[in-house]
């Protein structure tokens, strides 16, 4: 299992952390993406490194795809190269995990329309407006598409993620 995460400075640290070292634990590659390669600040300080840049990756080579929240969505959703990397996952039925602010990439990427997901609640108007079916839960899942609120969730989040990792594979 090879899984991308694409983020930017100002993620939130334990929606990217918890993920990441839980994906580790299973033995499963990733590669961390963003604009360029750099080392990637989270919004409590602590760093990851970009070990990719967006304009870099094949996402043939990726079984799935994560995007985590905070702020770092925002700049991420200004990247064509990102909206492309998203675009194929959805084109190729792959998963596409994301939490907090993560599905704004989505949104940018116009792949939401008609799909049961959940965000950080100020995020839902947004969703909404993209044609997606906004559910206020703690996880839902629609075909290959995961989403989760917030950091409190991530204990369901990541039971639901690892359950489409472990099918993937």
């Amino acid at each position: 299992m090879k899984i991308l995460i694409l983020s930017a400075n100002d993620f939130e640290d334990m929606e990217l952390f918890v993920p990441y070292y839980r994906f580790k634990e299973e033995g499963f590659a990733v590669d961390v993406a963003s604009k360029k390669r750099q080392t990637l600040e989270g919004r409590h300080d602590y760093e990851i490194e970009a070990n990719r840049a967006f304009d870099e990756i094949n996402p043939e080579e990726y079984d799935m795809l994560f995007l985590p929240g905070g702020k770092a969505p925002a700049k991420v959703r200004k990247e064509d190269s990102a909206l492309q990397i998203v675009r194929h996952f959805i084109d190729k039925n792959k998963p596409i995990v994301t939490i907090c602010h993560g599905p704004q990439i989505m949104i940018s990427a116009g792949v939401v329309h008609g799909r049961h997901m959940t965000c950080w609640p100020e995020v839902s108007k947004e969703l909404k407006e993209a044609g997606a079916i906004y559910e206020d839960k703690e996880v839902v899942v629609d075909g290959n598409i995961v989403s989760s609120r917030m950091a409190s969730d991530l204990p369901l989040f990541l039971r639901e993620v690892m359950k489409k990792a472990t099918a993937t594979v």
